[in-house]
């Protein structure tokens, strides 16, 4: 099945869909990359170079424009001499405390697993996995 949130297919009779509202790892990752260096107080020159990365690429990486490879992140975790195990944690943590922020989803009853509730369905609330961001709470 398509997904128009991945390719951009949709059918003319379809609603378009909402809007993404979770963050992309990515994003996420520079954010954290971006405030671990500016918190050191050292230029995005300076990390590149001892990252031995351009400037331009670890600035595309900062603002969630790259998907760093592990041996970039890798890099430049050792140029801000950071473990990167503790950037993904903060990763994660970041990611949790949005996905706790973020509006619950709205739900039309009526249409919710096909049920009609004006004729006396129930529906059951939406259950979360055990994969979603919340396990991470424990990290």
């Amino acid at each position: 099945m398509l997904n128009p949130m991945v390719n951009g297919s949709q059918r003319r009779d379809q609603p378009a869909a909402p809007e993404r509202t979770r963050p992309l790892l990515r994003r996420t990752l520079g954010e954290v990359l971006r405030r671990t260096r500016q918190q050191q107080r050292r230029t995005l020159a300076d990390v590149a170079r001892a990252a031995k990365v351009s400037m331009p690429y670890l600035s595309e990486v900062e603002r969630g424009r790259k998907e760093a490879s592990s041996e970039v992140l890798a890099a430049i975790c050792d140029a801000l001499d950071v473990e990167l195990a503790d950037v993904l944690v903060q990763v994660g943590r970041d990611l949790v405390r949005r996905d706790l922020v973020r509006p619950a989803p709205v739900f039309r009853l009526d249409v919710v697993r096909g049920l009609d509730t004006a004729r006396g369905g129930t529906v059951a609330p939406p259950v979360r996995r055990s994969g979603d961001a919340q396990c991470l709470l424990a990290a």
